[in-house]
């Protein structure tokens, strides 16, 4: 994922719900959500190459998600595919904190992400680039946050906006349908308010966008997580408006999955 907005503990029987965008190059070739054949326990879209994802479920209520830090002076073509750190959780039965405590061992391996692990009691951010404690991982208390390609709840466009819709959308009790058109604007932010992180300028409003759209990269999926006490987890995936109808992305085509 390159953009999540989520709130944790805040609406009443529901320890989480969450809304994000998946951001990829259009000829990376990918799944989109479903149970896993050789997990079964999992729902999620897969990445075909690197055989990670990078948000799922389980049956049990775990759940996980990653972005990349945008650090393009930093990227290593020999690093470990970060879409492992996903499945590993989603895979196993550790607590999120000993998760956390075993990945920080070698975390430095990988080329920059944050991290979400977490169940319906626990939720835990974690990024191989932050401070001291964030490395540590971080506990999140109840609130509303927003995570893109840097840390926790950066300043940047995207995430201030989506962050304040994705509240105002909570207090309406709005439908499903609103959160997908919340992630599917593909207006790019001013010059005055775009970050500086190692790509060019028209690079930068290019990604500034909540959905990104150009020839070859772009906004594949936007997911929507709901974490509901007493009940089984849910995912629902569709394509995103902006992406190009090319036939090698034909399995997202049309999709609307549902899980549980």
């Amino acid at each position: 994922m390159c953009l999540i907005v989520f709130a944790w503990q805040v609406i009443p029987n529901m320890p989480l719900l969450a809304a994000g965008n998946r951001d990829e190059f259009y000829d990376r070739p990918a799944s989109p959500a479903d149970w896993w054949h050789d997990h079964p326990q999992i729902y999620a879209g897969r990445d075909l190459q690197g055989g990670g994802t990078w948000m799922g479920v389980t049956r049990e209520g775990r759940f996980a998600a990653i972005t990349n830090i945008r650090a393009p002076s930093e990227m290593r073509s020999d690093a470990p595919t970060r879409g492992n750190l996903v499945l590993n959780y989603l895979a196993g039965e550790m607590t999120p904190a000993d998760y956390i405590e075993e990945i920080s061992t070698y975390a430095a391996d990988y080329n920059g992400f944050n991290l979400l692990v977490g169940n319906t009691s626990e939720l835990i951010w974690y990024s191989n680039r932050g401070e001291k404690d964030e490395r540590n991982g971080k506990p999140l208390k109840q609130g509303m946050y927003g995570l893109s390609n840097s840390q926790l709840d950066c300043a940047w466009p995207k995430v201030v906006s989506t962050k304040a819709e994705f509240a105002s959308l909570l207090c309406q009790g709005a439908p499903e349908d609103a959160f997908f058109e919340m992630l599917s604007d593909t207006t790019s932010a001013s010059d005055c308010r775009l970050p500086k992180t190692g790509v060019s300028l028209e690079r930068e409003r290019l990604l500034s966008a909540v959905c990104i759209e150009s020839p070859d990269y772009g906004t594949r999926v936007s997911t929507l997580v709901k974490l509901q006490n007493g009940q089984p987890p849910a995912l629902i995936e569709r394509p995103a408006v902006a992406m190009p109808p090319m036939p090698e992305r034909a399995p997202h085509r049309g999709q609307c999955t549902k899980g549980f």
